[in-house]
């Protein structure tokens, strides 16, 4: 597994994204990038954060941020979680996993004593010249999407 840490160059990435559209690291330099992990669009955590989030986005665009939340969901699934919950944010679809393999998110989870591979809940606040500055693992919903602007605001 890759453990991504603070002070580090994070790695590239190319996602497809809601709308038909792209993005990349490289395509966002100087800008901050909030980098989301979610395990599944449309299920009550990963609504709430998304929520979360998109109820700040016009403080982190007013800090020179980009949010991108990244599942392993279809482009399609991802439109339709954000048409139905009036998301705010960039959803980018990580269909092969490579995104996920790269930040170190694919990991071994356990549910009613069934194990089984998944995304970790994670988030990596890069800054504008590509070094991960936060990392967030396990992260609880409540509150994050506060505590990433915080960091934001701090660098």
């Amino acid at each position: 597994m890759t453990d991504i840490t603070e002070g580090q160059a994070a790695p590239a990435f190319d996602l497809s994204t809601d709308g038909d559209g792209r993005v990349t690291l490289d395509g966002l330099k100087g800008k901050s990038v909030v980098l989301y992990f979610y395990p599944k669009a449309d299920t009550p955590g990963c609504t709430t954060e998304g929520l979360d989030f998109s109820a700040l986005a016009d403080q982190f665009a007013a800090a020179n941020a980009v949010v991108i939340g990244v599942s392993r969901d279809a482009v399609k699934k991802l439109d339709r979680f954000k048409a139905k919950h009036d998301l705010k944010v960039v959803l980018g679809s990580d269909e092969d996993g490579a995104v996920c393999e790269a930040y170190g998110v694919w990991i071994m989870k356990k549910l009613y004593g069934r194990e089984y591979m998944g995304v970790e809940r994670a988030t990596f606040l890069i800054d504008g010249a590509g070094v991960v500055r936060r990392v967030w693992r396990s992260v609880k919903v409540k509150g994050h999407a506060e505590q990433v602007l915080d960091a934001l605001h701090s660098l």
